[in-house]
């Protein structure tokens, strides 16, 4: 279904800048924990001026608070860029600097190559390494609180889905155990009339004894009456007899199924609630024009783009810093005579999968990316690996849209490729 572009909402008043790290005092290295923190704070030579341990409670924080007071211009370094204990860390106005865990390793080996590891010496490999290193790094700034929301919003609704295919994988395996002929006649398990189907013909007795006209009904009822596709199912349903079953194995594994397709329906609604909030909560920012207007983003993809990509122009410096993001760029392991060109794991990988997904869809609506795909596979490439490829030059497209906040416009684009002498205009006219 096409996705409904609303119109441009008021712009959002520009955030101030951060202080720079030349400007801090004192560092901080933060080893969080779900019940208790553990915190070593270093100043400008390195000298340890402050060593604790605070519980993860109201008493904690007000604690935290109290022990930071003496330092007004502190950087704090954490091994996570988002939930409650950066929220309180923000709120206590301290800058925060979120580093990645596999940096965290690096540096405390550094500091202690002969293996140490204890919560205070993470924090401490922390303090030093935003003392040292920490002019590179990049600071939270505060959050639009619609993208932080609909992020949140975004990943719950992928772990729904990945609970749902959990529940669709345990249905599937109890309907083969003992009743295939179901199985055979529905490949769809996700769409509720195949559930309607296991609840109104619970088994293969259930199923011949109501019979051809009432096989019929339900397929009208249900809107799955195609001709060919009815004569194949109900030739199906009149074989069911031939499965030898045991009893006890048909009055078990049915009530696992209809327990999972009743958990189905309820995991179904859910899904629909979120969509409806994900949907409403998109069309209130303003740059929903720009990621709605991909072809291929609809209105589960482009959601998920802008809550990933966020709306801090200043988080990324080039298209090259997204697309590093994002995974499709791939990464360089060079030494001595050995020079590989590998798939980047190190990546945001829910934009990653995002992009993943928004790269298929584009090729049945854009014409120029149905051919680049088509392209990268002749020159021997997997499907994934294409779609990476393609994901990388639609990046190149949706930085630029996202900085001068406009809408994807094919006609520029196939402009822009004629400009550039695009080999894929050789083949088609982009669109």
């Amino acid at each position: 279904m096409p996705l409904t572009l609303p119109a441009r909402p008021k712009e959002p008043q520009p955030i101030p800048p951060m202080p720079t790290h030349s400007e801090l005092t004192h560092f901080a290295g933060f080893d969080w924990a779900s019940d208790h923190h553990d915190v070593i704070i270093v100043d400008t030579s390195g000298k340890l001026v402050a060593d604790f341990k605070f519980d993860h409670s109201a008493a904690g924080w007000l604690l935290w608070k109290e022990k930071i007071a003496a330092y007004p211009k502190l950087g704090v370094a954490i091994e996570t860029s988002f939930g409650a204990v950066v929220e309180q860390l923000i709120d206590s106005a301290v800058r925060v600097y979120p580093v990645n865990p596999a940096s965290a390793k690096r540096y405390r080996e550094r500091k202690f190559p002969s293996g140490t590891k204890t919560d205070r010496h993470d924090a401490w490999s922390l303090a030093d390494a935003l003392r040292t290193d920490g002019h590179g790094w990049r600071v939270l700034s505060p959050k639009d609180p619609i993208i932080e929301e609909l992020r949140m919003l975004c990943r719950d609704e992928v772990a729904l889905i990945e609970e749902r295919t959990a529940l669709i994988n345990q249905a599937r395996q109890a309907a083969r155990d003992y009743y295939p002929s179901v199985l055979e006649a529905f490949d769809d398990w996700t769409v509720p009339s195949t559930w309607a189907f296991v609840e109104r013909f619970p088994d293969a007795a259930a199923l011949l004894k109501a019979g051809k006209r009432q096989w019929q009904n339900f397929m009208h009822a249900h809107r799955l009456y195609r001709p060919e596709m009815a004569e194949k199912r109900i030739a199906i349903f009149e074989a069911a007899a031939q499965w030898r079953i045991s009893d006890y194995m048909v009055k078990a594994k049915r009530l696992y199924l209809l327990t999972k397709i009743k958990q189905l329906r309820a995991l179904q609604l859910q899904l629909e609630e979120y969509r409806r909030r994900i949907a409403a909560l998109f069309a209130s920012h303003p740059d929903s024009g720009t990621f709605g207007s991909l072809p291929g983003a609809g209105a589960k993809i482009a959601p998920r783009l802008l809550a990933e990509i966020g709306s801090d122009r200043a988080l990324y410096e080039s298209a090259q810093s997204l697309q590093s993001i994002s995974g499709t760029a791939p990464v360089s392991f060079q030494t001595g005579k050995i020079n590989k060109v590998l798939m980047r794991r190190g990546c945001n990988m829910h934009l990653r999968h995002t992009m993943h997904l928004l790269s298929d869809l584009s090729r049945a609506q854009c014409r120029w990316a149905k051919v680049y795909y088509e392209q990268v596979k002749a020159r021997g490439k997997t499907h994934a690996q294409a779609l990476r490829c393609l994901g990388q030059r639609w990046l190149n497209i949706i930085y630029r849209m996202w900085q001068e906040r406009t809408r994807y416009d094919g006609e520029r684009h196939a402009k822009n490729q004629l400009k550039h002498g695009s080999w894929v205009l050789q083949i088609t006219p982009g669109k």
